[in-house]
């Protein structure tokens, strides 16, 4: 009796450890499924990335202890230096990229092909690579991007249209080419609206926050694609005449991009609550104030706190705590 006493409670021991193991490997593999990456090409844009990594820790609850990539280039070595001297309690990993001599003259251009070299990094290292500008916060848990099934591209549309394609308006010549040299079919175009002035656009992704599937190299084709535009003479011409063009073609490239690899059912598209676009009415017009966090997920402040308007907490709609922690960080 008392050896069958005995079994019983071992098997019983084994079990409650096992089922320990079970949540700890659990808990691991949500920490590790992420990785969370954003670029710095300047000293400015490592302050900001940095606070951005704090956000994470202080926020992102199952996230918080995901890897933090900060991408910077290898050819700056103020950055670099920098960058070695950010806090070890963050657990930051800085990971270098290249980007050709030739795409420099075109505006932004660095952010692909940092983004295609952190993709590379995280094949085999992450199921989800969640791609951000450096002026991102994150107030709450992002369970959002931990994508499901079948969905290989998160996304949000760009806040106003700028440049984009009026989904009711035939092609201009611009996007012709584009959609031309990138292999865009027409069936795969679909409408989206943009938050900030609620424009019907055809497919136009804001690319300061994406989240992809690193094995299905969509950033490395947007790099390959990118390096296409800014090389065919038309897209050149285009730009020349078009200073917006040239800024934002990178952005431009990313969407012929996503068409030409993903089919509508791979794409997910975020609610309101992420990538909010906070004082974006002060900085460039809107349709809102866009001045509450109460259900915010992540916010986008752009260049907002280069020159801060007086007591601009005290504009904000939220909880106290998260409004404090803020005021503490940008101020």
């Amino acid at each position: 009796m008392r050896k069958l006493i005995l079994i019983i409670l071992i098997i019983f021991a084994l079990w409650i450890m096992s089922f320990g193991n079970e949540k700890l490997t659990d808990n691991i593999t949500i920490q590790n499924r992420i990785v969370f990456a954003v670029m710095a090409e300047n000293i400015e844009q490592l302050k900001y990335s940095i606070i951005l990594a704090e956000s994470v820790r202080m926020f992102a609850e199952r996230y918080k202890n995901s890897p933090v990539w900060i991408m910077v280039p290898d050819e700056i070595k103020e950055v670099k230096n920098n960058a070695r001297k950010i806090d070890k309690d963050l657990n930051i990993i800085i990971k270098e990229f290249k980007t050709p001599t030739k795409a420099l003259d075109f505006v932004i251009a660095r952010k692909v092909f940092a983004a295609s070299k952190a993709e590379e990094e995280a094949i085999g290292n992450a199921d989800i690579l969640v791609w951000l500008d450096k002026d991102t916060i994150f107030l709450e848990e992002p369970g959002a991007f931990d994508l499901n099934d079948g969905i290989s591209f998160g996304y949000k549309p760009v806040m106003h249209r700028l440049i984009g394609s009026l989904y009711n308006k035939p092609l201009d010549t611009f996007w012709s080419r584009v959609y031309d040299l990138l292999s865009v079919q027409k069936s795969s175009v679909f409408s989206m609206i943009t938050p900030a002035d609620k424009s019907i656009i055809r497919p136009y992704f804001n690319a300061g926050l994406l989240v992809v599937r690193p094995e299905k190299k969509i950033f490395k084709n947007w790099s390959n694609n990118f390096i296409k535009l800014y090389n065919d003479p038309e897209i050149i011409l285009e730009c020349k005449d078009n200073f917006k063009k040239r800024i934002f073609l990178h952005q431009v490239a990313l969407a012929g991009t996503v068409l030409n690899l993903l089919d509508k059912e791979e794409m997910f598209q975020f609610n309101e609550n992420i990538n909010y676009p906070l004082f974006f009415k002060r900085m460039f017009g809107a349709k809102e104030n866009f001045d509450n966090i109460n259900n915010a997920v992540t916010i986008r402040y752009d260049m907002y706190f280069r020159n801060p308007e007086p007591e601009w907490s005290k504009k904000l709609i939220g909880p106290k705590t998260k409004i404090e922690w803020l005021e503490k960080k940008l101020n």
